[in-house]
């Protein structure tokens, strides 16, 4: 019986990991593409093989989102939003995000490790919000007037509920 082994390089274990990011939108819009290629990079170096991506493209954040820069907190209520897929082992996601920490154009990321059906079907952000796939939520305030309503109807519901209880009881008694 021979027994075969295999090379180390296939031997590791490589997980399928997705890392999506907003860039500052103070970065002007020409220098996004080398804040990009320099994330790729840092992917790259760090013995990653780059599977898909979505380039970062400028867009209104939900919320707006706190960083702390030059001893001052600033808020952004907008960003470049952008991810890349991509191959790793999984020691080195550390180093991906030692890089990711100490990258001064990047508003926040996140790395995520992909599941066989994420792998299979990307979603393209952009894509979706041009074709209006994305569903976008305006929350507001009830109005003072609304709110009084729906209380007034609610404390009627619970009067005539506890009407309904008493009768029951009455009826019980007798």
């Amino acid at each position: 019986m021979s027994e075969e082994t295999m090379p180390a390089a296939e031997v590791a274990d490589r997980n399928n990991y997705e890392l999506a990011f907003h860039v500052l939108p103070t970065v002007a819009e020409g220098e996004v593409s080398g804040v990009f290629d320099t994330i790729k990079s840092l992917i790259t170096t760090n013995g990653g093989e780059l599977v898909d991506e979505e380039s970062p493209e400028r867009f209104e954040l939900a919320y707006e989102v706190v960083k702390h820069i030059d001893t001052k907190n600033r808020k952004f209520s907008s960003a470049y939003f952008g991810w890349v897929r991509f191959s790793s082992e999984a020691v080195a996601i550390e180093a991906v995000n030692l890089g990711m920490d100490e990258n001064p154009n990047v508003l926040r990321y996140m790395v995520t490790k992909l599941t066989k059906a994420e792998e299979a079907d990307a979603f393209r952000f952009h894509e979706a919000l041009a074709s209006e796939k994305v569903m976008t939520v305006d929350v507001e305030a009830p109005k003072v007037a609304e709110v009084k309503e729906d209380s007034e109807a609610k404390a009627e519901e619970t009067v005539a509920e506890e009407k309904t209880e008493e009768t029951k009881v009455e009826e019980t008694k007798e």
